[in-house]
Order: C-alpha cells, then sequence, then structure tokens
C-alpha cells in the first residue's frame, strides 16, 4: 500500500502519478489535497509521513511545485526518509542507499514523462542492505 499526498501545485501530476499506479496494480490511499485551490503543504506531507512511520502504508509519494517545502515537512516525522528526486539516478540511489520511504517531487520542475519514469525506478529499486548503508541509516536516525 501507498501513501500519496500533494499540494494544490502538485494535484495535476498525481493525478497522472495515480493512473499510472492503478495501471501498475498498486493500491494506495490519497491523502489529499483534492483540487488546485491553494492549501498548507505541511498538511497533507504529515499525512502521508505518519501512515508510512506507522506502518499503514509501505512507501509514500508527494509531490509539490519544486517537492522542497513537502519533503522537508515529511522529515520531521521520526523514522522518514524522504528524498526529493528529479531524476532516475537519484531515486535509484536513494532506495538503494538510503531506504528512502517517501519519494517527493517537484510538478514544476519535472514534466509527467519523467516524473512516471522516477516512481518507477523508486518503486521497483530494492534496498541494498550493505553494512556501510545501513550503519549509514542508523547514523541519521539517531
Amino acid at each position: 500500500m501507498l501513501a500519496l499526498g500533494c499540494d494544490h501545485g502538485g494535484f495535476e501530476l498525481m493525478q497522472e502519478v495515480k493512473l499510472h499506479l492503478e495501471d501498475r496494480g498498486f493500491e494506495y490511499k490519497d491523502f489529499g489535497c483534492y483540487s488546485t485551490t491553494s492549501v498548507d503543504y505541511p498538511k497533507f506531507a504529515k499525512k502521508v509521513a505518519h501512515a508510512v512511520a506507522e506502518g499503514e502504508c509501505e512507501f509514500g509519494i508527494l509531490i509539490c511545485g519544486t517537492g522542497i517545502g513537502i519533503s522537508i515537512a515529511a522529515n520531521k516525522v521520526k523514522g522518514i526518509r524522504a528524498a526529493l528526486c528529479s531524476d532516475c539516478f537519484s531515486a535509484q540511489a536513494t532506495r538503494e542507499h538510503n531506504d528512502a520511504n517517501i519519494l517527493a517531487m517537484g510538478a514544476r520542475t519535472i514534466g509527467p514523462g519523467l516524473a512516471l519514469k522516477i516512481v518507477d525506478t523508486f518503486l521497483d529499486t530494492p534496498f541494498s542492505n550493505d553494512e556501510r548503508h545501513i550503519r549509514r541509516i542508523n547514523m541519521i536516525e539517531d
């Protein structure tokens, strides 16, 4: 189960992400927002982050205008490693090295085609389980 959240700036891209996830057979919970009317992104970031941190959902996807604010807000929740990705290499590396559990993207900084490739890369890449990466994640969590 995936947790999805966005603000008004990410609403349209999130609609495309949802269709793509449905095509791939992923189940998700949509924590909002539900239109392009201006909203405060921390509210949605925290809902998604708590759903992931508490085990209700395995991963999360957050989208705002740049991805910056929404990722900062999500990372305030203990146990969350939200990574802002604007390319597939970063999405792959953050899963392999950081065991990131939330993908953040900026709807105003990447196009929908690339965004869907980033989503696929993030969801399809497993954590490496290398000792050095586990050690570093533990250092982040402390």
